[in-house]
């Protein structure tokens, strides 16, 4: 969650909270708005000065809850929120427009329960506006992403059944530590215990959520996009080893963490990775660097460089050339 919500947000997040489970302790409050249990406690009681009866009980069974009777006051929004809404729902989910999306049907009765005059553009936007689907993009199981989410606020162990991209499946007892969104896809960063290593899983590959009866507690300081984004450079099929006559400091500006760890070396520096797909950092990753490089491993990292660069050759040659020539040159590494 930001960190620059003002109190009176936080109030009214820490309120949705309390609706949506109640018996929520002030603990859980402080863990899900990313404060202490004083600063919980603190906008508790913004809500009670504002006239709104929540209740408090000790015990294992206590918590916070809403008065019997409470009826909360109906979200409100401005035109600019409303437009706001409806670009992100279309922009993170293009398929928002069909009329049997679950998302999109969720969005006509936001835009429909509007005022007439904050509405009507929001409508329009909804009608006109049209949106490209991402070929890369992939929607996880809203009830599975609901049990990722809960084990990540209760910070609950769990057992996923996962079934990776041939098929294969199988059960792994994870820390789920946190959910990551990175370009159309949902991810989770968790701790394997099987594997004694971090993990990254694609949710939309999760099959099953289980609880266990532990629990587990976070790194200190996680940062799980940067987590997230080092540990899908570790642990493919091909390694990979590319060598720069520069120094770090110009090279790290172009080099994204997947495409794996950049070090010093002598004069330069190297990237040192692996990928499952040689062709794919080639001609996506490689071939955007603005600089010299020598591809000195792997194998498969090197054919697919030859193989570019033999494309990229015939494409500006006089007379095309002979199709096995490029079968040969990246047969001979």
């Amino acid at each position: 969650m930001p960190n620059d919500l003002s109190p009176t947000a936080r109030a009214l997040r820490a309120l949705e909270m309390i609706q949506a489970r109640p018996g929520t302790s002030a603990g859980e409050l402080a863990i899900r708005l990313g404060v202490t249990e004083r600063a919980a406690r603190r906008y508790v009681g913004i809500l009670r000065e504002a006239g709104i009866p929540v209740e408090s009980a000790r015990g294992p069974h206590g918590g916070y809850r809403l008065g019997r009777g409470t009826r909360l006051p109906p979200v409100r929004f401005t035109q600019a929120e409303a437009l706001g809404l409806v670009m992100a729902v279309l922009s993170g989910q293009p398929n928002a427009a069909g009329a049997d999306d679950l998302v999109g049907t969720a969005l006509d009765k936001i835009v429909k329960a509007l005022p007439e005059s904050v509405g009507h553009h929001a409508a329009m936007l909804r009608e006109y506006a049209s949106a490209a689907p991402d070929p890369y993009s992939a929607r996880p199981d809203p009830a599975i992403t609901s049990e990722l989410v809960g084990a990540v606020a209760d910070r609950h162990r769990v057992l996923v059944t996962y079934r990776s991209e041939v098929g294969n499946e199988w059960e792994a007892e994870v820390d789920p530590w946190s959910l990551v969104v990175r370009y159309g896809r949902w991810y989770l960063l968790c701790r394997s215990h099987r594997a004694n290593a971090i993990r990254t899983y694609r949710v939309d590959r999760v099959r099953a959520v289980r609880r266990t009866g532990d629990g587990f507690e976070p790194p200190d300081g996680l940062d799980p996009v940067a987590v997230l984004e080092e540990n899908l450079g570790l642990g493919w099929e091909f390694s990979t080893r590319v060598v720069f006559d520069l120094p770090l400091a110009e090279v790290a500006p172009w080099v994204r963490p997947p495409m794996g760890r950049l070090e010093p070396s002598g004069d330069g520096c190297v990237l040192v990775g692996s990928t499952r797909n040689p062709a794919m950092y080639a001609q996506e990753w490689l071939a955007r660097l603005p600089f010299d490089f020598r591809v000195e491993g792997g194998t498969e990292l090197r054919a697919a460089v030859v193989a570019l660069a033999a494309r990229f050759t015939a494409a500006v040659a006089d007379r095309p050339w002979p199709r096995d020539a490029f079968v040969r040159r990246t047969g001979d590494l």
